[in-house]
């Protein structure tokens, strides 16, 4: 059993016997991981976390929170998953046509890049986008104390980064998607077989919000969108 792309490409490496169960994997059809969603194929499944579709949704959130929001910056790794990543900027794309919202990439080719980055971008753009990836999640200390120094509104991909201070981050419950991985290990360890059994997608989503971090940047998040958070912290 194991969750992020990478780690499932060295099981695949690994054996194309041993059963293998994915927990979180953004695009799985993408990332040539399984076959389809309906049937995986082979003897790796599990379940997907959306990954590209969602950073849509974050986008409009971040607009309902900031409504002055009109350019926004992406920090993304490309080097992590390019397929991944253009699927993720198509999505982006598209919403951010819709919302009215130009978007401004912020490529890092290496975490150490991340301040000069979040520092040249500050001056054109009212919020700030970080598109969820284990590295950045490496850091997320770091890049929330940077965008709070450079006053950025900032949506994340995972509650972790508004716990240790971000704005807010919209995804999928990890514990619940974890949770419902641990039935398809019974079903196979009860003789199911892997490339018999759909990967599923969320169905739990968590929007966390950082009343905190809100204060400090001066804002006023509208109550729309304090009705729609799961967790906020005072």
């Amino acid at each position: 059993m194991t969750a992020s792309t990478p780690a499932v490409r060295a099981a695949q490496k690994a054996t194309s016997v041993i059963p293998i169960v994915f927990a979180a994997v953004g695009d799985p059809v993408a990332a040539g991981l399984v076959e389809s969603l309906a049937r995986p194929g082979q003897n790796v499944t599990g379940l997907s976390v959306l990954g590209p579709e969602l950073d849509g949704k974050r986008l409009e959130l971040l607009k309902e929170a900031v409504p002055k929001t009109n350019r926004v910056a992406v920090l993304f790794l490309p080097a992590s998953s390019r397929i991944l990543s253009e699927s993720s900027r198509k999505e982006r794309e598209i919403a951010a046509q819709a919302l009215g919202i130009r978007l401004i990439s912020l490529p890092v080719r290496e975490l150490g890049d991340i301040e000069a980055a979040l520092e040249t971008a500050k001056e054109n753009v009212h919020a700030l986008l970080a598109s969820p990836n284990p590295l950045l999640n490496t850091v997320r200390e770091r890049i929330v104390e940077l965008a709070g120094k450079n006053r950025l509104p900032a949506m994340y991909g995972g509650p972790e980064f508004v716990e240790a201070g971000g704005l807010m981050s919209y995804a999928p419950s990890y514990a619940d998607l974890f949770r419902r991985a641990a039935t398809y290990v019974d079903k196979i360890l009860k003789g199911a077989k892997p490339a018999d059994l759909p990967v599923e997608q969320p169905t739990k989503f968590d929007l966390v919000i950082n009343l905190k971090t809100a204060k400090a940047l001066g804002l006023t998040i509208p109550q729309s969108v304090l009705l729609q958070a799961t967790q906020v912290i005072q």
